[in-house]
């Protein structure tokens, strides 16, 4: 069983924030491939599917971000789900808008949900690192994430939450390398070459 993690703040006041575009994500992936209506469980909202033969569980929590470990660590405890088999989705500051990094393991990097779960599931699950851009100066960065996403921004960001989950059942196989490059392709499409013109 594969645990996918979205990562933001509950409530109307926060859904449109930079910092939820991990909900924004595993909205859309419930939404497009199906899975059961959500209900409320593990300190969080769950729904579930079958992607690629595996059965996946969709977690948002809903503790705030600075607690979501507690809800993760509850969902696999119940389900006795190894920490490789959780993919977590959330902002990254530290890439440019509409990027897209996958990883295994590694620090929190200042991002207090991904620090929450470290300390109730440890380092070693799979991250899918959304890129938000940073706002240039430390002191704006909490006012950065806790804003609504720009309409501007509207034309990058439906896209790549559209690609993300698109091809979010090759992170499901374990492909994280062709998920990313898919994605990657999805928003930077090659251009089309011009048509040969026809020998006389």
């Amino acid at each position: 069983m594969k645990l996918l993690v979205g990562l933001g703040n509950p409530g109307p006041k926060y859904a449109g924030n930079r910092h939820n575009i991990g909900f924004m994500a595993v909205d859309e992936i419930v939404r497009r491939h199906g899975f059961s209506p959500w209900r409320k469980r593990f300190q969080g909202e769950t729904a579930e599917a079958t992607l690629s033969g595996e059965k996946v569980l969709a977690l948002k929590p809903m503790t705030f971000m600075n607690e979501s470990g507690r809800s993760v660590g509850e969902a696999m405890r119940f389900f006795n789900i190894d920490p490789a088999d959780v993919i977590v989705l959330y902002d990254e500051l530290d890439l440019e808008p509409a990027k897209v990094r996958v990883k295994l393991g590694g620090g929190a990097a200042g991002h207090n949900g991904i620090r929450s779960i470290i300390a109730h599931a440890g380092p070693h699950f799979q991250r899918v690192r959304l890129g938000i851009g940073h706002p240039g100066d430390k002191a704006l960065v909490y006012p950065h994430v806790l804003s609504d996403f720009a309409k501007a921004e509207k034309a990058w960001l439906e896209p790549l939450i559209d690609a993300v989950a698109e091809h979010i059942p090759l992170m499901i196989q374990g492909e994280d390398g062709s998920f990313q490059n898919k994605v990657h392709l999805a928003l930077n499409p090659p251009p089309e070459k011009p048509a040969r013109k026809a020998e006389n």
